[in-house]
């Protein structure tokens, strides 16, 4: 039986984290054409309420040469971003073994997620069996960058909401116990982080991190359908 994991790779140097970076609050969803050459195109699924600052970063990334708007849906916006660089340029000085990061390419795996942060990416895999999700763990875990998150077996049951971190949930519920998803809210942002001792901007992070994982996770699993105009 197969394995679904979902998991961080800690590697600044990924394509696309100085973006996630520069506008930490911004959510990025990814997905790769790998049919296109040894630079293939970047699907970006930007989520963002303001995405002068998104587009300013994309602009300014080494690992960016050039990106399109490509469709739009409430706050989220699809950009096709175009490398400068492959991906093999972009990560060779900072990985120990190519020829093992290439040989990932032909393993029995399926990435269907990877959300850029601007720590790394956090993705989630398909693995047909034990030994193919090993080889995986073993590359990002022999350069020092894997962490994982969540590994069940393909077919089992995941409750809603698996997959937060221990923080995640304990802001959510500090912040639903304090009234501040109430409306009108009875806590404001800056009252649920000094009950945390957190600043408000780390909380808003947080926050909007559990969010969007709930959102992925139950009624967002695909992408919203674009207007006719």
């Amino acid at each position: 039986m197969g394995l679904v994991a979902e998991y961080e790779i800690l590697c600044a140097h990924l394509p696309l984290v100085d973006v996630a970076a520069a506008v930490p609050d911004a959510t990025l969803e990814v997905a790769i054409q790998f049919n296109h050459g040894d630079r293939p195109p970047f699907l970006v699924h930007a989520t963002h309420d303001d995405h002068a600052p998104l587009e300013r970063a994309f602009a300014s990334s080494t690992f960016v040469d050039t990106y399109a708007l490509v469709g739009r849906a409430g706050e989220t916006r699809r950009y096709q971003v175009r490398s400068a660089v492959s991906m093999e340029a972009q990560l060779g000085d900072h990985l120990d073994d190519l020829d093992d990061l290439r040989a990932l390419a032909t393993a029995e795996a399926i990435v269907e997620r990877i959300r850029v942060t601007p720590r790394g990416w956090i993705q989630t895999g398909w693995f047909a069996d034990r030994a193919a999700f090993d080889a995986f763990r073993t590359f990002w875990q022999r350069n020092d960058c894997f962490s994982l998150r969540r590994l069940t077996r393909d077919g089992d049951p995941e409750e809603p909401g698996d997959g937060l971190t221990d923080r995640q949930r304990e802001a959510l519920r500090i912040a639903y116990e304090m009234g501040y998803f109430d409306i009108p809210r009875r806590a404001s942002l800056d009252d649920v982080a000094t009950e945390l001792d957190i600043t408000a901007s780390s909380l808003s992070e947080r926050l909007r991190r559990a969010q969007t994982h709930l959102i992925e996770t139950t009624v967002a699993s695909t992408w919203p359908p674009l207007p006719d105009t």
